[in-house]
């Protein structure tokens, strides 16, 4: 790019200007106070990620107020925004037209929602306006006429449960109860196991004793099963609609009336999925989040916005406590530790050596002795001798990598991956005695010939749920069977022995706790490339490990596969030690999140030009790429920048981006901070 067109010119990184605004067409009466309002529309356009200024008519004065949806025109369009303030004038030069109307006058987008928009769409480089999307949730007009409840009034304070036993946890109760007074406390907490899910427990008190403060709470969970673990621990402490749950899959009217229960400020509490880490909570006091390590607290959608991000920008914001908890630690929550932001809560070795189960990993040399076939067996000796043993007085939880019989198929002469003739998509055998079938296009292959040598006999890659569990069902004669995959998960199980298959998210939880937990495939779960393969395979094994019953009361759990240092954390049972180790070495390496990172995928031509822009006038950058896309033409930059000039970096990207939706270039998609894109 040349003169004018150079990114690094002061001009090209002001903000794009207003288009301009058309005179009001006919007599307009405005309204007597503050008679321009202020619109987000609801677009996401880059160049348009800005206020627009509209007359507010006289008629629309009582229900024109910040914060709710309005209908404005706009290039010869109707769009729909927010309105986010009124003032006095419009910006120098503007002629505001006026508003088309107010779609209703409650108040959805609150003040302090709009800032915590701003300051996320500032963060991943993206538009407040996409951001507003996953806050706000879609109108649904009948529940809006609905008679609100009376505000629930503040529990008392609850009892400590299981924070008692922790160093530190006492004291952080009675921060969370106490007036604001001084800094907020901030803690990391590696929940003790208990076989069960008294992680629910736990936060549940946490919250219930922000509420008897006066003040209000936010949790986030994953996904709809946290979610119903938690509810289930709520009821047992707060009173009927003590709390209100956001959740895309409790459906539209449910979500949007009780997203209004906290807008009104009858609740106090939300508790939900990822976009509940914007819920309109009054006088937060707490935000509180579970296995932030999970992948479904990601945002799908542009921003590619992370709820654990989310929260502690809101907790900076609002100076509000902070809660981090889960099975394992990720490097993430560490270096929250590491930086002095948070503290970690942990529980005494003594209580910890009897309350986590006895971990044995079959690679380990006494037990490569004694089972001399153990490299060449999916399940080892130590495996079948302790299912066995445990299988006399309770179920046993067999944790495979992944669902279906045989997900994976090879050519038994060479090896070579089998790949459907059509598609190239990977063969598998849904059952015994099926034909292979294409995962991609779902042709069958009855004739298979391998393209590399010909051959015709195939065998399997990896070995799934249903083929583990007729497997075993064959081998411990009598003893039921259960399957628990994402597709058809189990939510619980009885005490009775029992065997349980499940995919990694979905063990169910044992009525007391399992006998035994086999972790099978460990080397497979290690086996794919990427930044996060270690740190995803050690919380899966954390979080099955954690359903055991305690080493008092005879729970053990199983490694299988090589020796690891992810399985040596797991058999001391030092999920901070694993993580301040992967931290390290990530700070080594100058990689995510001891650093941060902006992925950028596009059109080849305008994806390089885009990064050579940023890369021009931030220096500190560091650039990888061009890489070839996954589609063709398309290429693939890593940006690579330390924390302290982040915000600068984003907001290059945000003005880059604004100005090439300004001339209609190409989009080139830029996710910041995402840990799946590397």
């Amino acid at each position: 790019m040349q003169g004018e067109e150079a990114f690094g010119t002061a001009a090209l990184f002001d903000a794009p200007s207003a288009p301009e605004e058309p005179p009001a067409l006919g007599a307009v009466v405005a309204a007597g106070r503050a008679p321009v309002a202020r619109v987000l529309l609801e677009t996401p356009v880059p160049h348009l990620d800005r206020p627009f200024d509209y007359l507010v008519p006289a008629e629309l004065d009582d229900a024109a107020r910040a914060g709710v949806r309005v209908r404005v025109p706009f290039s010869g369009r109707r769009l729909t925004g927010y309105l986010l303030e009124r003032v006095d004038h419009p910006e120098p030069g503007v002629r505001p037209v006026p508003l088309t109307g107010v779609v209703s006058p409650e108040v959805v987008l609150a003040p302090e929602v709009v800032g915590l928009a701003r300051a996320v769409a500032a963060r991943y480089a993206g538009t407040v306006a996409d951001v507003v999307r996953a806050a706000v949730p879609p109108r649904v007009a009948r529940v809006e006429k609905e008679e609100a409840d009376e505000p629930v009034a503040a529990p008392a304070r609850p009892a400590p449960g299981a924070w008692a036993c922790d160093d530190g946890g006492g004291d952080f109760l009675d921060r969370l109860a106490q007036e604001p007074a001084g800094a907020p406390a901030r803690a990391v907490v590696s929940v003790c196991p208990d076989g069960g899910a008294g992680w629910a427990a736990r936060l549940a008190v946490a919250a219930a004793t922000t509420l008897s403060a006066g003040r209000g709470a936010v949790i986030v969970v994953p996904d709809a099963r946290d979610l119903e673990l938690l509810c289930e621990a709520l009821d047992e402490l707060l009173p009927e609609g003590g709390y209100a749950r956001l959740a895309a899959d409790d459906g539209p009217t449910p979500r949007y009336r009780n997203f209004l229960a906290l807008s009104r400020g009858t609740v106090r509490l939300a508790v939900g999925t990822r976009a509940a880490a914007f819920a309109p909570v009054r006088d937060l006091g707490l935000v509180a989040m579970w296995d932030d390590h999970d992948a479904s607290h990601q945002e799908p959608r542009a921003p590619y916005h992370h709820a654990r991000e989310v929260l502690l920008l809101r907790a900076d914001a609002a100076g509000a406590h902070a809660l981090f908890a889960s099975p394992a630690r990720s490097a993430e929550a560490q270096r929250l530790v590491t930086s002095g932001w948070a503290h970690e809560i942990t529980t005494p070795r003594s209580l910890l050596r009897n309350a986590a189960p006895w971990v044995r990993a079959s690679s380990d040399g006494y037990e490569a002795e004694r089972d001399p076939l153990l490299h060449a067996a999916r399940v080892p000796h130590l495996a079948w001798e302790v299912a066995k043993r445990a299988l006399v007085d309770g179920p046993v939880l067999v944790q495979v990598a992944r669902t279906g019989f045989l997900p994976a198929l090879r050519c038994e002469r060479c090896r070579e991956p089998a790949r459907c003739r059509h598609c190239a998509g990977p063969l598998a055998l849904s059952r015994a005695q099926a034909d292979p079938v294409c995962r991609w296009c779902g042709r069958y292959d009855r004739s298979f010939e391998c393209q590399q040598c010909h051959g015709r006999v195939l065998r399997a890659a990896s070995v799934g749920a249903d083929r583990t569990a007729e497997e075993l069902g064959r081998a411990f004669a009598g003893v039921p069977v259960v399957r628990s995959t994402g597709a058809d998960g189990v939510r619980r199980v009885g005490a009775e022995p029992a065997l349980v298959v499940a995919t990694p998210g979905a063990e169910p939880i044992a009525a007391g706790g399992y006998a035994a937990v086999l972790l099978l495939d460990a080397d497979a779960q290690l086996a794919p490339e990427g930044l996060r393969v270690g740190e995803d395979a050690v919380h899966r094994w954390f979080a099955a490990a954690s359903l055991a019953r305690s080493r008092a009361d005879g729970g053990v759990v199983v490694l299988t596969g090589h020796p690891s240092l992810q399985g040596q954390g797991l058999v001391r049972w030092d999920p901070a030690g694993v993580a301040e180790r992967e931290l390290a070495e990530r700070a080594q390496a100058g990689l995510p999140p001891a650093v941060r990172s902006a992925v950028l995928t596009g059109p080849a031509a305008a994806t390089d030009s885009f990064a050579e822009d940023i890369v021009a006038a931030a220096p500190g950058v560091r650039a990888i790429g061009p890489t070839p896309g996954e589609e063709p033409g398309e290429h693939r930059w890593i940006l690579f920048f330390d924390h302290a000039h982040g915000p600068r970096v984003t907001d290059l990207l945000r003005r880059r981006k604004g100005l090439g939706s300004l001339r209609k270039d190409p989009v080139v998609s830029v996710r910041v901070d995402d840990p799946r894109a590397l």
